[in-house]
């Protein structure tokens, strides 16, 4: 497929509100929000419509690492140096859940894409699987012997990439719990790791400054791309899988065409090193954070019709019932090695005139003890209780729906809410009793359940006494 460069990309704005270096920026699926982390220990939740409202989550007590929407868009999860992980409801309560079983500070998170699990990566030498809705370790994937970076479900949630300082990229099979692979670097260690949309490939960004594409299908290089004068932080594919962006210490962004072998784009923008990127869902757009503490939002620009084309075949592929393994998977095209030094540099302090953005309004929301204790309550009373369908379901599709800080109701950021404290006392206290009758409600299916498990053990029973006294 020939590649159809339309426009170069631009700097829509700049979001200031992080008091540190932005450690990760991740997009919402519907394209409306973008959360970001920070070492100064907030989430941030930024609506990208004008004149909104943007919101500063509190929970973390140390600096947090990584940010993630699920795929659904219901929950979000976030990593920390305080050896937790935290599983969000990106309400206006603030509520999160605290997912603790790593030792060391826990370095990335990343949802299946089902949004039914989570898989963190730490400096304790770990990977560990969680359950979303039971909020606890499944198992633990623990052949690295230096500090894990990052770790990533492919598209097909049958696998789990994970990298580590011991200079080793491993491929790992969920069904088996083993690893399958071990791609090892001499050269340097590899800081983060991505699939590609179509789950044939992965992206190393190296602390040597290279980015190297591999086809894990049989473990060979397939591009080496030497483009930053210093160690590569992040790799993201662009949906359609024909691009690649990189940030870097160097202070650069760069965009690669990977069906050329080329460097396309230098985007600058940042003062100081680069420590993610992240295209949207569609792709049109993307965003980048750095230690100046700054988000920019980016307009992709090129490769658009070309972009929703590959889309459908890679969500065509990602959906059918029994996903292809590592060598089921179709070839993809062979790649060029002739990478080009040449390439577009694009500086927003000279290509755009206007940079005087106004701020959006913070509003701080603190995950407290109190707003945390339905969560806490339930987990105390009935351990299976947040894994109940019900519950999980109502949470996520009832009451916290309609306060999302992104939701699509008109007037949900863009108009000041008028609501009297009696209100929201109000409204609180109903909420409070809907959850414990909802509690209430599950623990008596649970008793039936185990009343009918009872009377069926009982008529097995009576039925082996009449037939032993008919013989």
């Amino acid at each position: 497929m020939a590649s159809v460069l339309q426009e170069d990309p631009i700097l829509l704005r700049n979001f200031k509100g992080h008091k540190d270096a932005v450690t990760c920026v991740a997009f919402n699926p519907t394209t409306k929000a973008l959360a970001t982390s920070s070492l100064d220990r907030f989430l941030m939740i930024w609506n990208l419509r004008p004149n909104s409202r943007a919101f500063r989550f509190m929970g973390h007590v140390e600096g947090v690492t990584c940010v993630q929407f699920s795929p659904d868009g219901h929950l979000l999860a976030s990593a920390a140096q305080d050896r937790t992980a935290r599983l969000w409801i990106p309400c206006i309560h603030g509520e999160s859940t605290p997912l603790k079983g790593h030792t060391a500070p826990v370095r990335s998170v990343n949802f299946s894409h089902d949004s039914q699990f989570l898989v963190t990566a730490s400096n304790d030498k770990s990977v560990k699987v969680w359950s979303v809705y039971r909020q606890n370790i499944l198992f633990t994937l623990s052949q690295h012997t230096h500090w894990v970076s990052c770790a990533k479900y492919s598209p097909d949630g049958r696998l789990i990439i994970s990298c580590s300082e011991d200079k080793t990229v491993k491929v790992w099979d969920i069904r088996n719990k083993t690893c399958i692979d071990s791609i090892i670097d001499h050269d340097g260690f590899t800081n983060y790791v991505d699939f590609s949309p179509d789950g044939t490939c992965i992206a190393c960004a190296g602390s040597d400054h290279t980015v190297k594409i591999w086809d894990i299908r049989i473990n060979k290089l397939l591009q080496q791309h030497r483009v930053h004068r210093a160690g590569v932080n992040y790799a993201s594919f662009h949906p359609s899988g024909n691009y690649l962006i990189t940030a870097s210490n160097d202070g650069t962004l760069k965009i690669m065409d990977l069906l050329g072998g080329r460097l396309l784009y230098t985007l600058h923008g940042h003062k100081g090193p680069v420590l993610s990127a992240a295209f949207s869902k569609g792709g049109e757009t993307f965003a980048s954070g750095g230690t100046d503490a700054q988000v920019l939002l980016w307009k992709t620009n090129f490769d658009a019709f070309e972009c929703r084309k590959v889309l459908k075949k890679h969500m065509q592929r990602t959906r059918i019932v029994d996903p292809p393994h590592l060598l089921d998977i179709y070839p993809r095209s062979p790649h060029r090695h002739d990478a080009k030094s040449q390439s577009i540099e694009i500086d927003p302090s000279y290509d755009v005139t206007d940079m005087q953005t106004f701020d959006p309004v913070v509003i701080d929301i603190t995950s407290s003890s109190s707003l945390m204790s339905p969560i806490k309550t339930k987990a105390q009373l009935d351990p299976h209780a947040l894994s109940s369908p019900t519950v999980s379901k109502r949470r996520l599709e009832g009451e916290n729906r309609q306060i999302l800080p992104f939701a699509d109701e008109p007037g949900t950021m863009d108009e000041p809410v008028g609501i009297s404290p009696v209100m929201t006392n109000a409204l609180e206290h109903i909420i409070e009793q809907l959850d414990i009758l909802t509690l209430t409600i599950s623990i008596l299916e649970q008793r039936l359940t185990l009343t009918e498990d009872k009377l069926k053990e009982c008529l097995e029973n009576q039925e082996k006494l009449l037939l032993s006294i008919h013989q």
